[in-house]
């Protein structure tokens, strides 16, 4: 990288999901420039579709061309704007390098990251996790060796890495449930309106908590956020909190029992909130405390636009600094 291109736009990285859209204009060595959020997912465009919001964030960051450009989720599945079919585990951040799907948008060419598929017993498929895996790699390549990467969300995913590539992973549809339960069922309708003190907040979670990990039905303990209310050992309007406390509590006291390997380290990646109550989690049931990473995805699109040469691989001397602009 010569020193006259290091602070200047080298790769327009997206992280293109159903509900959501996040962006990133970056340098060669991965500095973020400018970040761009907005509710524009893959089922929320406008009627000129995915080329329609491209342009007009080309537009917002007065970019005159389209500069190599990436993208991973759902923005590669049969609904998105171009299908990259999946690559079954075990999978090596080479092999997504070379299997991108190349997108022409009208602007240029979008290349878009594949999933990944676990051919297991159980199958399973990840699209979107498999790029903030990378962006752990790339940021700890310590880890790369032996670790179990969670990754909570509407869909939360249990990786496990070996040698460098995702050897497979199972998914909790715990965001997902949670936000069904709360808004569908009988358990919702028992919350109340108004909002628990902080106190009661935590000490719902965390009956939650350990009531969840337990190897009872989850339809079973389920039930007992409405039980509990009725024999006055949980209030109406700290329902929702014990409800998340529940679902991840079975999620953490589940996940270790399905790694396929030897591995004691765990890594925490997504939202800060979202990453502190599982954190929570993991210490009420005594586990092994996972380390923290926050938001990877960046640091993955980037991974994979150096191997895949969209972008010269210089040297970082600031690698995935934050926002500068």
């Amino acid at each position: 990288m010569s020193g006259s291109s290091a602070g200047l736009p080298a790769l327009l990285a997206l992280d293109w999901g159903t509900s959501s859209l996040r962006g990133w204009l970056m340098t060669e060595s991965g500095q973020i420039l400018k970040e761009y959020q907005s509710k524009h997912g893959i089922l929320n465009l406008p009627e000129d579709g995915f080329a329609a919001i491209l342009e007009g964030l080309l537009d917002l960051w007065s970019l005159p061309v389209l500069p190599p450009a990436i993208a991973c989720g759902m923005v590669g599945s049969a609904n998105g704007w171009a299908e990259a079919p999946y690559l079954s585990c075990p999978v090596s951040p080479d092999a997504l390098a070379t299997s991108l799907k190349p997108v022409q948008t009208g602007q240029g060419v979008l290349s878009i990251i594949p999933g990944v598929r676990d051919d297991g017993a159980v199958p399973d498929v990840m699209r979107g996790e498999e790029t903030q895996i990378l962006g752990v790699l790339a940021l700890r390549p310590d880890l790369a060796e032996e670790v179990t990467i969670v990754l909570p969300g509407t869909h939360s995913k249990w990786a496990q890495i070996h040698q460098g590539r995702i050897v497979g992973f199972r998914t909790f549809m715990t965001g997902e449930l949670y936000a069904v339960l709360k808004a569908h069922s009988i358990l919702g309708r028992f919350s109340a309106p108004e909002r628990p003190s902080d106190a009661e907040s935590i000490m719902a979670f965390e009956d939650g908590v350990r009531i969840g990990a337990s190897e009872d039905s989850v339809s079973s303990l389920l039930f007992s956020a409405r039980s509990r209310v009725l024999a006055g050992r949980l209030s109406p309007a700290a329902v929702p909190d014990y409800l998340s406390g529940l679902l991840i509590g079975n999620e953490v006291y589940s996940g270790p029992r399905l790694k396929r390997g030897a591995s004691h380290r765990t890594v925490l990646v997504g939202d800060d909130a979202l990453c502190a109550r599982y954190l929570r989690a993991f210490r009420l049931l005594g586990q092994r405390e996972p380390e923290v990473l926050g938001n990877t995805a960046p640091a993955g699109l980037m991974k994979i636009a150096h191997l895949a040469g969209l972008v010269p691989d210089g040297a970082r001397s600031q690698p995935f600094s934050g926002v500068g602009a």
